[in-house]
């Protein structure tokens, strides 16, 4: 056994297969609108 690892395999790897990830975000941050909003209402009490 030798010290370096066998990288023919990931030479021949073929990324062409590989599907494009679908991004969706799921959290957004509120807009200022929203903030200012919430401020007033927190105001109220």
């Amino acid at each position: 056994m030798s010290d370096t690892p066998d990288t023919g395999e990931i030479e021949k790897f073929n990324t062409s297969k590989l599907k494009k990830p679908e991004t969706q975000e799921k959290n957004l941050l509120p807009s200022k609108e929203m903030v200012k909003q919430e401020k007033q209402a927190g105001e109220s009490y």
